[in-house]
C-alpha cells in the first residue's frame, strides 16, 4: 500500500484532533530517528500506524486481543494500553506490515518494555512529546531529548507512573520493566550512576 493510501486509511478511523496528533508523532519520530540513529522510514511507518485503532470500540479491541493470542493480562489493566497491541495486529493483518521492529514499536508505544529497541524508544518518545502535547513536564522532556533519548524517555515514564499512582491505578508490569531497563542502560553509559536531568 502506498504511504498516501495508508495515511488516508488511518485518518478515516480517528477524529481530526487525533490525526493532527498522529502527524505530530510522525514528524517527531523522524526527527528523533535522524538524531539518534534509528531508521527514519521505519519510524515514520510505525508513527502513522501507532494509534490506528485507538478510537475503535473497546469491546472490539478486547476481542482482537482475546481471539488472536495477544497478552490477555492487558485486559486487567487500563484500556489505554489495548490499542497498541490491537494496532500492531491490525498493521500486520490489514496493512501487510511484516517488519517485526515496526510492529514492536507500535505494540509497545504506550507501555514500553524491558530492553526497548532504538525504534521502540523513538516512537514511544515521539508519542509523549509531539508538538501538540501540553502537560506538566513536557517542555523538560523535549529539552532532554535534544541530547539523550534514554533520559527523555525515563522522564516520560516517571511522569506516567506518577500520574497512575496519583489516580490510584495499577501500573502495567512492562512499564516498570521499561523504566528499570532505561535506568540500567543509563547506569552503563554513565559508569554506574544515573544523574537526574
Amino acid at each position: 500500500m502506498k504511504r498516501e493510501d495508508l495515511m488516508e486509511s488511518v485518518r478515516s478511523q480517528m477524529p481530526e484532533k487525533r490525526w493532527v496528533h498522529t502527524l505530530g508523532v510522525m514528524e517527531t519520530a523522524v526527527r528523533l530517528a535522524e538524531r539518534f540513529g534509528a531508521d527514519p522510514v521505519k519510524a515514520d511507518l510505525a508513527a502513522i500506524l501507532h494509534d490506528v485503532c485507538k478510537y475503535w470500540r473497546v469491546d472490539e479491541q478486547a476481542r482482537i486481543i482475546r481471539e488472536n493470542g495477544l497478552p490477555l493480562d492487558l485486559l486487567e489493566y487500563d484500556k489505554e494500553l489495548w490499542h497498541a497491541h490491537a494496532g500492531a495486529w491490525l498493521a500486520r493483518e490489514r496493512y501487510g506490515v511484516e517488519d517485526e521492529e515496526v510492529l514492536d514499536a507500535i505494540r509497545y508505544h504506550t507501555s514500553g518494555r524491558g530492553q526497548m529497541t532504538l525504534l521502540d524508544k523513538v516512537v514511544c518518545l515521539a508519542d509523549y512529546m509531539e508538538p501538540g502535547r501540553d502537560f506538566p513536564g513536557v517542555h523538560n522532556i523535549r529539552e532532554i531529548a535534544e541530547y539523550s533519548l534514554e533520559k527523555a524517555l525515563l522522564a516520560g515514564f516517571d511522569g506516567t507512573i506518577r500520574f497512575l499512582l496519583d489516580k490510584g491505578k495499577r501500573i502495567y508490569p512492562l512499564t516498570l520493566a521499561a523504566r528499570n531497563g532505561l535506568i540500567e542502560e543509563l547506569e552503563q553509559q554513565d559508569g554506574g550512576m544515573v544523574q537526574k536531568s
